[in-house]
């Protein structure tokens, strides 16, 4: 029986960011969920790396939540989302890739355009992975225009 469960709509009106971060862990996916929208709305840099962790979570519902907090944060997310590129995991790496792919394109940094024309041209590596890759640099394109 669980004898506490996080209040997120009272962290995020506190700004409570390290009990929002420690949140993302909680083993109610409910939770998990709140806890990165409330990130996202918050739009504090310190929740990236957090955020970037949750993009690994087992429910797609979290991974989307997370990583549309990380696109509200924008810019600061840009080089640590990057590493996120490379990550590798069995079950889940490719899918973790595509989103950061597609993060990276929604927040339409110039800088990520190495990393993403990296993604997209390395044969290795998945296809929805390479596609998600190039419609992002479509996007920050777009942007730059």
């Amino acid at each position: 029986m669980r004898l506490f469960k996080p209040d997120v709509e009272k962290m995020e009106k506190n700004k409570d960011i390290n009990g929002l971060t420690k949140a993302l862990k909680d083993q109610d996916e409910h939770v998990r969920w709140k806890a990165a929208g409330a990130l996202g709305n918050i739009g504090d840099a310190r929740a990236v790396e957090p955020l970037i962790e949750t993009l690994k979570d087992s429910v797609h519902d979290v991974r989307h939540v997370a990583a549309e907090a990380l696109v509200k944060i924008g810019k600061p997310a840009v080089e640590p989302l990057s590493k996120t590129l490379k990550y590798e995991d069995r079950v889940r790496g490719s899918e973790v890739r595509r989103i950061t792919a597609m993060v990276l394109g929604k927040i339409g940094d110039a800088r990520a355009v190495e990393w993403l024309t990296s993604t997209a041209n390395d044969l290795k590596e998945e296809p929805i992975v390479r596609w998600e890759a190039k419609e992002a640099l479509k996007k920050i394109k777009e942007k730059k225009n």
